[in-house]
């Protein structure tokens, strides 16, 4: 088994390792849970303080123009863009991520007029399931929402599909879809392919022009560390622009929005996909929590994000023989950024492993998840992590009659 001192080891050769200062961290704890939120960097304090003291509180309603708050959605989009594989002028940052969702299912129904079939995964996250449901009920002709098991796709896939979506990293288990070979079937078949992308971005390399998608959407709270409820990205095919029809359109995404004209005329490119006007503060801070991502690279984050994965899933399987089911794929070709541990009574041990500083999350029914986040977490914090975890499972801590009781949020 590793020892500690060559998990110190790597640390002291991880090109990565001063990142760690760009984020406010205890020293007491140990974060295993950025595939949920973030945490605050510091360049995103910095954006908040600015905004607040400066444009806020002094430019007041002139830093729409002087500050820039007006192109913030795009500029963003430009800085996250590189992030996915995509080019500027493809991504706009607005909203939620259902929000987006719901937009991009819309407008694709559109495009395929003649088609009223829509795939996605039987396990996808209950808010894109939801949001499907109802865009579907709302298509003004009848769609038919098809959930399935993802690995059965190309068996569904035919003339009535006008749409498939689905999540490239699992939620629970961070099984990774390949990208490229779904999209080129579902192409082949003649419909359209949105991507959820809430726990590939910042997590995995991605490459939206080369994987021929149409459309893709992700959130700015997890991996890319925007802070809790940070608005929501877009992605849209240049193929696509001034074709998709944003189907909840507002004054900002009018071509001329302060001509206050009664009828709606699109913007062009990615300004037509914006409806109200965007959450400033929000936006600011996200802004800060990318300006780190701006002196990394994907491959380093990936190389590193394998390094932790693997070295977390030996540790477990060496210290504990048994005790769990890795459900994450053992291949990395199919591996997110985040380990699922089954275990029947995975919440108590959550719940104790967080008593004792180690912050992961439960999944329900059985998952105990653990996000492995490059750009701050350390070998050593691993190696700590699994020690604790043997020692809540050794001494039955997640037994604890406390435990009974579930909190609102696991």
């Amino acid at each position: 088994m590793i020892t500690r001192d060559e998990c110190r080891a790597c640390d002291a050769d991880d090109p990565l390792a001063s990142l760690r200062q760009e984020f406010l961290l205890g020293e007491d704890e140990i974060y295993l849970d950025g595939n949920s939120l973030g945490p605050v960097s510091r360049g995103a304090q910095r954006c908040l303080d600015d905004v607040v003291e400066v444009q806020w509180a002094r430019g007041l309603v002139r830093s729409w123009n002087n500050a820039g708050w007006m192109d913030a959605p795009l500029r963003l989009g430009d800085r996250i863009a590189r992030l996915i594989g995509a080019h500027e002028g493809e991504v706009l940052v607005a909203d939620t991520l259902t929000f987006l969702l719901a937009k991009l299912i819309g407008g694709a129904l559109e495009l395929r007029p003649d088609r009223h079939v829509i795939i996605t995964d039987a396990v996808n996250f209950h808010s894109d399931l939801y949001i499907v449901a109802a865009m579907a009920r709302t298509a003004g002709r009848e769609i038919l929402v098809k959930t399935i098991d993802r690995d059965d796709l190309d068996d569904h896939l035919d003339e009535d599909v006008a749409l498939v979506m689905l999540t490239h990293v699992d939620f629970r288990t961070g099984e990774m879809l390949d990208m490229s070979r779904i999209t080129g079937r579902v192409h082949e078949a003649g419909a359209l392919m949105l991507w959820d992308l809430a726990h590939s971005a910042g997590a995995v390399p991605l490459d939206m022009t080369d994987s021929g998608v149409d459309f893709a959407a992700g959130c700015g709270y997890k991996y890319l560390n925007g802070g809790p409820g940070a608005p929501a990205f877009m992605y849209v095919a240049p193929r696509w622009h001034g074709v998709l029809r944003n189907p909840l359109p507002g004054w900002l995404g009018h071509a001329r929005p302060f001509e206050f004209e009664p009828e709606y005329d699109s913007a062009p490119g990615m300004r037509a996909y914006v409806t109200s006007s965007p959450s400033i503060l929000a936006l600011s801070a996200l802004d800060g929590a990318l300006d780190v991502w701006d002196r990394v690279t994907m491959s380093q984050v990936r190389a590193k994000s394998l390094a932790l994965t693997d070295l977390f899933i030996s540790l477990v399987e060496e210290s504990m023989p048994g005790i769990f089911e890795v459900v994450t794929p053992r291949e990395h070709q199919r591996r997110g950024s985040q380990v699922a541990l089954r275990h029947r009574d995975g919440y108590g041990i959550i719940q104790a492993l967080i008593e004792r500083g180690v912050i992961g999350d439960f999944r329900a029914p059985d998952i105990c998840r653990f996000g492995f986040t490059p750009l701050y977490l350390r070998f050593v914090d691993v190696y700590d992590a699994v020690s604790i975890l043997s020692e809540v499972i050794a001494t039955s801590a997640h037994l604890d009659e406390r435990f009974a009781q579930r909190l609102s949020v696991t």
